[in-house]
């Protein structure tokens, strides 16, 4: 997995889902500052890309949580990768919004859902962990056993590993933080300084300062 790892990095980094900027970073929503920037719905536009990712996911789900009976995509960025994995693995699949709709039926999962299903969630990004916990205490509600989640790329965030630890959420990843820092080291997409900048900002982000 370590090769697949560094071979999706260097997919994200070339398509541009990924961006490093270490001297001029960005802001998240959450107000924090950061020298990296993680969009994979950019990876929907390039079928090569795409394909490694779902056979990737397809793998992790297939190595790690074989007994799955359904497989959920977080909306919005998670439910196309979900629809690829679901019908290479021919599993029902549904998807959980962030919160109940307020009209209709209310829905938070939408599709066939029962107590008792085996569900692995499908993410495309980890952070600190909220959104996933998020879904997995919708589908925990609603009877459902989640098994895990397998996710396109995580930060490495210590407060994310704590909260899915706290969660009781297993996470398995395509690549993450590391492995994207190897390959923009070797394509010189990023310098030493730059690199360690990044680290320092994984440590502590909420107080973190370009310097």
């Amino acid at each position: 997995m370590a090769k697949l790892a560094e071979t999706i990095a260097a997919d994200l980094l070339s398509i541009g889902a990924v961006s490093l900027k270490p001297n001029d970073p960005f802001t998240w929503t959450s107000g924090i500052k950061s020298p990296i920037y993680c969009d994979n719905r950019l990876t929907l536009s390039f079928p090569d890309v795409r394909k490694r990712m779902a056979d990737g996911l397809t793998e992790i789900i297939r190595t790690h949580f074989p007994n799955v009976e359904v497989i959920a995509g977080t909306a919005t960025a998670g439910i196309p990768h979900a629809a690829l994995v679901s019908e290479r693995l021919h599993k029902s699949m549904v998807y959980v919004r962030s919160s109940a709709k307020k009209y209709g039926k209310g829905n938070q999962i939408e599709g066939k859902i029962e107590a008792g299903n085996q569900v692995v969630i499908i993410e495309d990004l980890i952070s600190t962990g909220g959104s996933v916990i998020n879904a997995a205490d919708a589908l925990r509600d609603a009877g459902a056993d989640v098994l895990g989640v397998a996710a396109i790329f995580s930060y490495g965030l210590e407060k994310g590993k704590k909260m899915l630890q706290q969660a009781n959420l297993t996470v398995q990843t395509l690549t993450n933080l590391d492995a994207l820092l190897t390959v923009a080291s070797q394509t010189d997409y990023i310098n030493n300084d730059g690199i360690q900048l990044v680290q320092n900002w994984r440590q502590n982000p909420s107080d973190w300062q370009n310097s």
